[in-house]
C-alpha cells in the first residue's frame, strides 16, 4: 500500500506534531524526543522545526494529533514501555491498519538505517506485511533479517503473510526464514527441527538482534491462527478453556500476560518467548477485537514498545 503524496504529506504533520508535543508541551529535551519517537537527534529536530514553519505551534497544539501523543504518553508510563505511537483510528472508509502500518515501516526503516551490521526479527501477518510495503529500497547487504515464527503450517503449506523475504529483498539483506512449522505436530516434532542447524543458527542470530516487529491477536473462534490452517478449532477452543486471550509469533497467553504452560506452547516451533522478552521487541496492533490481547501482553511485560490507534489505545486505559 503507497501512500499518495497528500496522505505522505499529512503523515510527516503528525511526526512533526508528535515531536512538537513532546518538545515544547511534555518538556522533553530533543534527546528524549529522539529516543520517544525513534529516531535520530537531528530527525527530532527537523520534526520540531517543521511544527514550527507550519504553524502548529501557538498557544496549544493546533493538531488533531495532540490527543495521540498523549495517549501515547499515559501508556508508556502506566506499562513501562521504552515506546510507544498512536495513531488516529481510521474511519470506516479507509484502510484499518493503514496509519499503523505506515508507523510500523517507519520504526522498520529507522533500524534497517543503521551503517554497521544489525540483525531485525519479524513475526508474521497482515499489518507486518502492509508495513513492509511501505518500507522505501535499501541497500544493505551486512544486515541480517530473521524470522521469529515458523513459516508453514504442519501440512507444509506456506504462510500468505510471510515476510522475511520481502523485506531481505527490499534491503538488499541476508535473510533468514524460520524452516519449521508455526506449531508442529508433537513435541517430539519440534525437538527434532530445533536441533537442525538451521534454527541453531537463527536462534543464535535472535540473541543479537537489535530490534524485533511482531504482530499481537486475539485467541478465539476463527482467529488468525485458526484462520489461516495454523491451529485446529478444537486446539483453538483448548487455549481459551484454559484462559489465552491473545498470542504473539505463536505463543499464547492469559489476560495478565502470563505465556501458558503446555497445550500448543509445548509444540510453538520458533523462537522462546523468554527470549523476545529481552530483545527491542514492537509490536503494531489495534481493533477492539485485540484490545484483551494487546492489554495483556502490555500487563506482562512481552513487549517492550507499542503501536496503535487512538480508540484501541483510549481502551487499553480503562480498567
Amino acid at each position: 500500500m503507497v501512500l499518495p503524496p497528500k496522505e505522505l504529506q499529512e503523515r510527516k504533520l503528525d511526526q512533526a506534531a508528535r515531536a512538537a508535543w513532546l518538545y515544547y508541551i511534555a518538556g522533553n529535551t530533543q534527546d528524549e524526543v529522539a529516543t520517544k519517537l525513534g529516531v535520530s537527534r537531528q530527525t527530532a529536530q527537523r520534526l520540531v522545526s517543521i511544527a514550527v514553519s507550519e504553524k502548529l505551534i501557538k498557544f496549544r497544539l493546533d493538531h488533531p494529533i495532540a490527543d495521540c501523543v498523549e495517549l501515547e504518553e499515559r501508556i508508556r508510563e502506566r506499562f513501562e514501555l521504552r515506546t510507544c505511537t498512536v495513531v488516529p483510528t481510521a474511519d470506516a472508509a479507509m484502510v484499518q491498519s493503514g496509519g499503523i502500518a505506515v508507523a510500523l515501516a517507519e520504526y522498520i526503516e529507522n533500524a534497517l538505517s543503521v551503517p554497521e551490521p544489525t540483525v531485525i526479527g519479524l513475526s508474521t501477518g497482515r499489518t507486518l506485511l502492509a508495513a513492509v510495503s511501505e518500507v522505501p529500497t535499501m541497500n544493505q547487504p551486512d544486515h541480517k533479517i530473521i524470522s521469529l515464527i515458523g513459516a508453514m503450517s504442519r501440512d507444509g503449506r506456506a504462510s500468505h503473510y510471510e515476510v522475511v523475504s520481502r523485506l531481505a529483498d527490499k534491503a538488499n539483506a541476508q535473510c533468514f526464514p524460520m524452516p519449521t512449522p508455526v506449531v508442529t505436530s508433537t513435541i517430539e516434532e519440534r525437538a527434532l527441527l530445533q536441533s537442525q542447524r538451521s534454527y541453531q543458527t537463527i536462534l543464535s542470530l535472535a540473541e543479537k538482534a537489535s530490534a524485533c516487529f511482531v504482530g499481537v491477536c486475539e485467541i478465539a473462534w476463527n482467529c488468525p491462527l485458526q484462520r489461516d490452517g495454523f491451529l485446529t478449532e478444537a486446539e483453538v477452543v483448548e487455549l481459551a478453556d484454559r484462559g489465552a486471550v491473545g498470542e504473539i509469533a505463536g505463543w499464547a497467553f492469559n489476560a495478565a500476560g502470563q505465556v501458558l504452560e503446555g497445550s500448543t506452547n509445548d509444540r510453538v516451533a520458533g523462537i522462546p518467548m523468554s527470549l523476545m522478552q529481552r530483545l527491542p521487541t514492537v509490536a503494531a496492533g489495534s481493533g477492539i477485537n485485540k484490545v484483551q490481547a494487546i492489554r495483556g501482553a502490555l500487563r506482562g511485560r512481552l513487549l517492550s514498545g507499542l503501536i496503535t490507534d487512538q480508540a484501541t489505545a483510549g481502551a487499553l486505559l480503562v480498567g
